[in-house]
């Protein structure tokens, strides 16, 4: 099983006061729940063990947009660094793809995949994907008959709605709540906030569509 940092539900997370929050989203956040620095230390940690057990397989390393594009690109440069200052590397090659299933707070219950024209240059390679809605894109990165499929996600919410599926690669287990941060946004706003917060009741209103 990964092995991962869980953030139990009786967390009360902390004070917006203790860190730099963007002044116009002060009123629409309760609490801090992950500051930046944690995420940063914890996504270090993922690209070591992600390039321990990858060996030297060449690696295609898939970005989910929009929600993954933060995590993606410094889980990256954490490798990069390790392929750097290492006597062991692997060739890196990335690719994007986007994948859409909320509505406001809420899933959709389907899933909107944009892109993917050029997956066929997944076939017999290994993939490293980073994202949220998994079981669509899974179905759709085998039809291409890669090597291995490994998958890194930097959450994983503690939902009676779960399928019970468990990524490769897990960050952090989080409580049940509406985050936001990190790129992870609400009808596209949040996207610029460092920290991974928890979005209120003022936010979820104020920026409804």
């Amino acid at each position: 099983m990964a092995s991962f940092l869980q953030i139990p539900d009786a967390a009360k997370g902390h004070d917006l006061n203790l860190f730099c929050v963007p002044k116009h989203y002060e009123e629409d956040l309760e609490r801090v729940i992950i500051p930046h620095g944690i995420i940063m230390d914890r996504t270090e940690r993922l690209a070591r063990d992600i390039m321990r057990d990858m060996g030297g397989h060449h690696i295609v390393a898939l970005c989910v947009l929009k929600g993954g594009y933060k995590f993606f690109a410094d889980l990256l440069d954490y490798i990069k660094a390790l392929n750097q200052n290492s006597d062991k590397s692997v060739p890196l090659t990335v690719d994007f793809i986007r994948l859409k299933s909320y509505c406001n707070d809420q899933s959709t219950n389907s899933v909107k995949v944009f892109g993917g024209d050029e997956l066929s240059t997944l076939t017999g390679k290994d993939i490293v994907e980073t994202g949220r809605t998994m079981q669509t894109l899974l179905s759709l990165l085998n039809g291409y008959q890669p090597k291995m499929v490994k998958v890194v996600s930097l959450l994983v919410k503690r939902t009676p709605k779960s399928l019970g599926y468990r990524p490769d690669y897990i960050g952090f287990e989080v409580p049940d709540r509406f985050l936001v941060g990190y790129a992870l946004d609400y009808n596209e706003y949040f996207r610029d906030l460092s920290h991974i917060c928890v979005l209120n009741e003022n936010g979820k209103e104020k920026y409804k569509v």
